[in-house]
C-alpha cells in the first residue's frame, strides 16, 4: 500500500488505529468507551423525554438544550461503528467512501455544536440583558430558524471536505491516527498539492470556532456588565447562576478542542498515544458530560429523573 500511488477512482481503504503503543490496554479502553457511550445515548435521550413531556420546560432555554443532546447523540452514533469494530472486533480496515462519509458527519456535529453553543449564550443574554423583550425576540418560530442556520452553516463548510480530498493521490500508507475518520489526520496521507485544503480548512475553523468562541466571549462580557450593575448580592449570584449549566458546556467543548490543536502543533515528539486520548477526550466527553450537567443543574430536568428513576416514591 506504501508504495503504490492512488486517485479517488481507485479508492484506497484506510487502516483505522486503536490506542497505538498500548495495544495491550485496547480492551480496558473498550470498556471505558462502552461507559461513556451508554451514559452519552441514554442521558442526552432522558434529556430530550423529559424536554418533550415536561410543560414548564417548552421555552426557548430548552429547546436549544433538545438541539444540543440531538447534535451530541449524533456525535455517538457517528464514532460508534468504527470504534466498536476496532476496539471489540479488531477489524481495522474501512473503506474510502465510508471514511469520508464518517468524517463529513464527524465534523458536522461538531461545527453544529459550536454554532448550538452560540444560540445559547445568546438565549442567556437576552434572558438577562433584556428580559422583558425575552419572549418577543426569541419566538419559537426563530427558535427554528436559528437551528435551521447552525445545521446550513455547518452543512456548507463540512460538504467540500471529502471532494476536496477525492481529488488528491493517495501514495502513502494509508494508516490513521484515531478509531475514526478525522479531516486534520486524513489530510497528512495524500501526495498531492494539498494547499487549497490547507486554506479551506483554515477558513473553516476560524469562521465557526473562530467566531463563535469571540461571540460567545462577548455575549459573556455583555452579560457580565448586566449583572454586576444589579445591586443586591444575593440576585446577582441567582441570575448567574442560570449560566453555569452554559458555561460548563462551552468549557468542555472549547477546551479539549485547544489541548487536541496544542497537541498537533506542539507534541509532535509526545507519544502517539497522547494524541489519541486527547481525541478521545474531545469527542467523547462533551456528549456525556453536557446531560449530567444540566441533569444536576436544572431543577425541573432533575426532579422529573428522579420521579422516573424512582417511580411515584419521589
Amino acid at each position: 500500500m506504501g508504495g503504490e500511488g492512488h486517485n479517488s477512482s481507485g479508492l484506497p481503504p484506510f487502516i483505522l488505529t486503536g490506542l497505538p503503543g498500548l495495544e495491550n490496554s485496547q480492551h480496558w479502553l473498550f470498556l471505558l468507551l462502552g461507559v461513556l457511550y451508554t451514559i452519552s445515548i441514554v442521558g442526552n435521550a432522558l434529556i430530550l423525554f423529559i424536554i418533550k413531556e415536561e410543560q414548564s420546560l417548552h421555552q426557548p432555554m430548552y429547546y436549544f438544550l433538545s438541539l444540543l443532546s440531538v447534535n451530541d447523540l449524533g456525535v455517538s452514533f457517528s464514532t460508534l461503528p468504527t470504534v466498536l469494530a476496532v476496539f471489540c472486533f479488531h477489524l481495522r480496515e474501512i473503506s474510502f467512501n465510508c471514511c469520508m462519509s464518517q468524517m463529513f458527519f464527524i465534523h458536522l456535529f461538531s461545527f453544529m455544536e459550536s454554532g448550538i453553543l452560540l444560540a445559547m449564550s445568546f438565549d442567556r443574554y437576552v434572558a438577562i440583558c433584556n428580559p422583558l423583550r425575552y419572549s418577543t425576540v426569541l419566538t419559537d418560530i426563530r427558535v427554528v430558524w436559528m437551528g435551521g442556520c447552525v445545521f446550513l452553516r455547518s452543512f456548507c463548510m463540512v460538504f467540500p471536505l471529502p471532494f476536496l480530498l477525492k481529488r488528491l493521490p493517495f501514495c502513502k500508507p494509508n494508516v490513521l491516527s484515531h478509531a475514526y475518520c478525522l479531516h486534520p489526520d486524513l489530510i497528512r496521507l495524500p501526495c498531492g498539492d494539498i494547499t487549497i485544503n490547507n486554506i479551506f480548512g483554515l477558513f473553516i475553523v476560524i469562521s465557526t470556532f473562530g467566531l463563535d468562541s469571540a461571540l460567545i466571549f462577548l455575549s459573556y462580557v455583555l452579560i457580565l456588565r448586566s449583572v454586576l450593575a444589579i445591586a443586591s448580592r444575593e440576585e446577582r449570584l441567582k441570575t448567574l447562576n442560570t449560566c453555569v449549566s452554559h458555561l460548563c458546556a462551552v468549557l468542555i467543548f472549547y477546551v479539549p478542542m485547544v489541548g487536541v490543536s496544542m497537541a498537533a502543533r506542539y507534541g509532535r515528539h509526545a507519544p502517539r498515544y497522547v494524541h489519541t486520548l486527547l481525541s478521545l477526550v474531545y469527542l467523547f466527553v462533551p456528549p456525556m458530560l453536557n446531560p449530567v450537567i444540566y441533569s444536576i443543574k436544572t431543577k425541573e430536568i432533575r426532579r422529573r429523573l428522579c420521579k422516573i428513576l424512582l417511580g411515584n416514591k419521589f
